[in-house]
């Protein structure tokens, strides 16, 4: 199926808030070896993408440096040794940039099929988010049935994913937010939830034995707090640094008490470690949504021309769960 020259895009103009994300028309790209094309239904909106257009997260070497890391849509061509995908085909996918855009390339083994039960709308919230979490809570933190998880950022698209993989793998989940309505809505999902603004974490998991897995985005002072809330033995896992990445630690407590400090960032990863994350959320998350143990929580829904007003959305940290942007048809 030919391709249109050109397609519908949103572009960082500058580095800078919101305002810069700007319609522009760019070339539609071409799969490669091991490619495929997607043409867009819907675009998840994430932190990173954020980060990128304030000019502090940079695209990999070869990456679209449009925004937007994961998507919902049909394939609409396929490169040379694509084996899974056929045109026509409905998938939702990793990207490694570029969603926010009528078309989008990734790599076939980034892509899964759209899970039975799902909307369009709610699949383009799955990869970049199950993938981190699973990655990073269970492949890299090890999580186990019977342990004391804390994630923080609960209400967020990452934290509600997180209470969900956890509880069904059951564990004892607890999750901070700073909101009444949102504390409401992680302790729905199967979290204990902790008002960050009125209650200390640090001494509700002190009180349980400690946490075995702690999963952070926010970094900074909550570093230190986090390695007083771990159990002896536990792991702490950071995914981002909301607040800063730097911070005076006691090691000496780390080592007293066997503690573990590692973390990871989804998009830096070669294509082969992202498709060993694909078959193990596809293997293990994916029947987790098809027993109604995950559902994305969503939050808003923004046309593509609207993505400055979807990303005023995120930073004002009022949103619980996903935000996407609806990418038009084409003419």
């Amino acid at each position: 199926m030919d391709q249109p020259e050109l397609m519908r895009a949103i572009a960082i103009t500058e580095h800078g808030g919101p305002e810069v994300l700007k319609i522009d028309y760019v070339p539609t790209p071409v799969p490669g070896h091991g490619q495929i094309l997607i043409r867009v239904a819907f675009a998840g909106v994430n932190r990173p993408d954020a980060l990128q257009r304030a000019g502090s997260y940079n695209p990999p070497a070869g990456a679209s440096p449009l925004p937007g890391l994961e998507c919902s849509g049909h394939v609409a061509a396929v490169g040379p040794g694509v084996t899974r995908w056929r045109v026509g085909d409905a998938v939702c996918a990793l990207l490694p940039g570029g969603g926010y855009a009528s078309h989008a390339l990734t790599w076939e083994t980034h892509a899964l099929p759209i899970p039975e039960g799902l909307s369009m709308a709610e699949a383009a919230c799955l990869p970049e988010t199950c993938f981190t979490v699973w990655s990073n809570m269970v492949m890299r933190g090890g999580l186990r049935a019977g342990e004391r998880f804390l994630v923080h950022g609960g209400s967020s698209g990452i934290g509600t994913t997180a209470i969900q993989i956890a509880d069904a793998l059951g564990a004892r989940v607890f999750a901070t937010a700073g909101s009444a309505e949102k504390c409401a809505a992680i302790a729905e999902l199967g979290a204990e939830a902790i008002n960050y603004r009125d209650d200390d974490f640090v001494a509700i998991l002190r009180a349980t034995g400690g946490a075995d897995l702690i999963l952070d985005m926010v970094g900074g002072p909550y570093l230190p707090r986090n390695v007083k809330a771990l159990a002896d033995d536990g792991r702490l896992v950071q995914i981002a640094f909301l607040s800063g990445a730097k911070v005076e630690l006691n090691f000496a407590e780390v080592m007293m008490r066997r503690l573990t400090i590692t973390g990871s960032t989804l998009r830096p990863q070669s294509v082969l470690q992202k498709t060993r994350i694909a078959q193990e959320v596809e293997a293990h998350v994916w029947p987790m949504i098809a027993r109604g143990a995950l559902r994305p929580v969503m939050d808003s829904t923004f046309p593509l021309d609207d993505a400055a007003k979807a990303h005023a959305r995120m930073e004002s940290s009022a949103h619980i769960g996903k935000i996407v942007l609806e990418v038009p048809g084409d003419d």
